[in-house]
């Protein structure tokens, strides 16, 4: 079944509060979906962020980013007016998010809200709590306590609550009540939005394709609360994740996460991993899973590395954590990212796994190659695999075009059939490629309909700061561009509408 999509974060939509979130401008988007005939709506992860900004390190696996909760509809309950909320300053740029304001304006606004909602008395938020316990409790007490030593990571606490010791959880969890009431309810509000969103996007026929990372922060109620799951010597890391040097790093990537201790994972039968996939099956219609060669093999950087040149190649788990979640969950619709440096046993794992993986465009005029042609292009393409022009960590497709060597600006003009076409043509050129290719998903960045060059870019990877900031134009989302984008959908047979 051919079908189309576009890649675009909640927090790139419109918004007058500093950042995207579940406010009208998502429904509004949803529509504008709907009327350009697609059939997904593809979003980074929408975890609590830490420092860096990064939706790829949030402070729990299973949480929602508190920024994503529509303040509009907290004044419509009556727990906040929207003179509080004017008054504070998100920032001055409507196109960019301004992190440090957004943290230090948002959550005293939450938490008034919190202490208006009577939540004590609310029998849904109580059958919330309840049902989400096994990840709820943790997250609540983590981020209190967190708040409560001014911020820091759990290995900065003391060792009697950094372990967990019996009587000092019982201790802060006491003290630190309230907070941690508070951090309930900022999860029953974003879950509580969150899926009346998707229900309305699900009702008008556009389907929510979820991105989560493979692994998680280190900073986070996951690694705090379930240490064994991972590689850890006496409550610390023993090895962590990144990617080893490469043509465009010669140290290589050092992302610094915890490695998860397979061998244990196995024991369990995976428990951990399928409770995780059940999560997330409900929150999303489709689950992209990042850097999913490293369920092949992964690569491994003693903690005390300063970069990646040290590490190795460790064997992952392989085909058997997946057969142990079809067995439980049943069939699971999951896109493999698989990206990167490829071996053959990463094939074997996406083939046996049957999970559609990713081509990217960008990647199929590289110069540097000398392999042959690439699998990137779209005449190499299998049917069951994703087309992007580019992803949140490439450039904009104009932005590339901009910066590759003449010898490759040529090569797409040629593999296009435009010769003499400028940066413009070239990207709608591309996307026709794309829409047109065998491959049953394609999948689009917002940038790219929008012809947009780096200053639209979302993530330039192994940089901090200017990152994960872009969001959608003032009056971009025009009834010409959904127009035109449905024509092409229809016209290459990927409307399901």
């Amino acid at each position: 079944m051919r079908t189309s999509g576009i890649l675009l974060p909640i927090s790139s939509l419109p918004n007058k509060y500093g950042i995207g979130c579940f406010s009208k401008e998502a429904y509004e988007f949803v529509d504008f979906l709907a009327e350009a005939k697609q059939t997904y709506w593809q979003l980074l992860p929408i975890g609590p962020t830490s420092y860096g900004d990064s939706p790829y390190q949030s402070f729990s696996t299973y949480a929602g980013n508190p920024y994503f909760i529509d303040l509009t509809e907290l004044i419509r309950q009556g727990l906040l007016t929207e003179e509080e909320c004017d008054a504070v300053d998100f920032g001055k740029d409507d196109t960019s998010v301004d992190y440090e304001k957004l943290y230090l304006g948002r959550f005293d606004l939450l938490r008034k809200a919190f202490e208006r909602s009577e939540m004590d008395k609310n029998a849904d938020f109580t059958a919330f709590c309840q049902k989400n316990k096994e990840w709820l409790e943790d997250y609540a007490a983590y981020m209190a306590i967190k708040n409560h030593f001014g911020g820091k990571s759990f290995v900065e606490w003391p060792d009697d609550i950094r372990l967990r010791q019996e009587d000092a959880m019982e201790e802060y969890c006491d003290k630190l009540q309230s907070d941690i009431a508070f951090f309930k309810y900022i999860q029953f509000e974003f879950y509580r939005q969150w899926n009346k969103l998707k229900s309305y996007a699900n009702g008008k026929g556009v389907f929510i394709i979820g991105d989560i990372p493979i692994y998680v922060a280190p900073d986070s109620a996951d690694v705090w609360a379930s240490p064994e799951l991972f590689q850890m010597e006496e409550g610390a890391l023993s090895a962590v994740a990144g990617c080893p040097p490469d043509g465009f790093s010669a140290t290589g990537q050092l992302w610094g996460n915890p490695l998860y201790d397979w061998d244990y994972h196995k024991k369990t039968g995976f428990a951990w991993w399928i409770g995780r996939i059940a999560h997330c099956s409900k929150m999303y219609d489709v689950i992209r899973i990042d850097h999913f060669r490293a369920f092949d093999q992964y690569y491994s950087i003693p903690a005390d590395e300063e970069t990646a040149v040290n590490g190795e190649w460790v064997d992952g788990p392989g085909f058997e954590l997946f057969r142990a979640m079809k067995d439980k969950l049943g069939q699971l619709h999951i896109i493999a990212e698989d990206l990167g440096y490829m071996t053959d046993s990463v094939r074997k794992l996406v083939a046996d796994t049957a999970f559609p993986n990713m081509k990217v465009l960008q990647f199929a005029f590289d110069a540097r190659d000398s392999s042959g042609p690439s699998e990137y292009l779209p005449h190499n393409y299998p049917t069951n695999c994703v087309v992007y022009t580019g992803t949140h960590d490439n450039e904009t497709t104009c932005g590339w075009l901009g910066s590759i060597t003449e010898a490759e600006y040529q090569l797409v003009q040629d593999y296009l059939g435009m010769p003499g076409a400028d940066d413009k043509a070239l990207c709608k050129g591309l996307i026709r490629a794309a829409q047109s290719s065998v491959a049953d998903y394609c999948i689009i960045p917002l940038q790219d309909y929008l012809c947009l060059g780096n200053d639209a870019r979302m993530n330039t990877p192994s940089t901090t700061g200017g990152n994960w900031m872009w969001r959608v134009p003032d009056g971009a989302l025009t009834q010409e561009l959904s127009a035109e984008i449905a024509k092409m959908t229809k016209l290459y047979g990927r409307s399901m509408k």
